[in-house]
C-alpha cells in the first residue's frame, strides 16, 4: 500500500492543477505585454466571479479569461468558456466597474492555450459582446 488516501490524491492533483493554471496565467500576461498591453490586476474575485487578468489596450480596459487545456476533446480551450462563464465572467467585470467608479471602454478577451510551452498560444479579441 502507498500510505496515501483518495483525499490526498485527490488534494495533490488539486494543487497541481492550480500551479498549471497559475503558469498558464503567467504565460498570458507576459504573451499580452509584448503585444503592448499594461497588465494592471491578475485574479480579481469579488462574488460574482474571478477575472483572470484585467489589462489596459490604449484607453480600454480588457477583461481576460485564460483557458488551459491539453487537448481539443470536447471542442479545447475556447469551448470550454460556456454561456454560465461568460455571464459571470460579465457580471464580475460589472462589479469591478462599479468599485472603479468609472466606465472606460471595455472587451472581454480569452488567451488560449494547449499547452504550457506557449508554443501553441490563441489571443481572441472581443469574445463577449453587450447583447449581455
Amino acid at each position: 500500500m502507498s500510505g496515501r488516501t483518495r483525499n490526498e490524491g485527490t488534494r495533490t492533483r488539486a494543487l497541481a492543477d492550480q500551479k498549471r493554471g497559475q503558469d498558464a496565467e503567467t504565460l498570458a500576461a507576459t504573451f499580452l505585454a509584448q503585444q503592448g498591453l499594461v497588465v494592471v490586476a491578475r485574479n480579481v474575485r469579488n462574488r460574482y466571479g474571478e477575472i483572470d487578468i484585467i489589462a489596459r489596450d490604449g484607453d480600454a480596459l480588457v477583461f481576460v479569461e485564460v483557458r488551459l487545456r491539453g487537448s481539443s476533446a470536447f471542442g479545447g480551450a475556447a469551448a470550454s468558456i460556456s454561456t454560465q462563464k461568460q455571464q459571470r465572467l460579465w457580471r464580475a467585470a460589472e462589479r469591478y466597474l462599479a468599485e472603479l467608479g468609472q466606465e472606460p471602454p471595455c472587451r472581454f478577451d480569452a488567451v488560449l492555450l494547449e499547452t504550457l510551452d506557449g508554443e501553441r498560444l490563441h489571443w481572441q479579441r472581443d469574445i463577449l459582446h453587450a447583447s449581455h
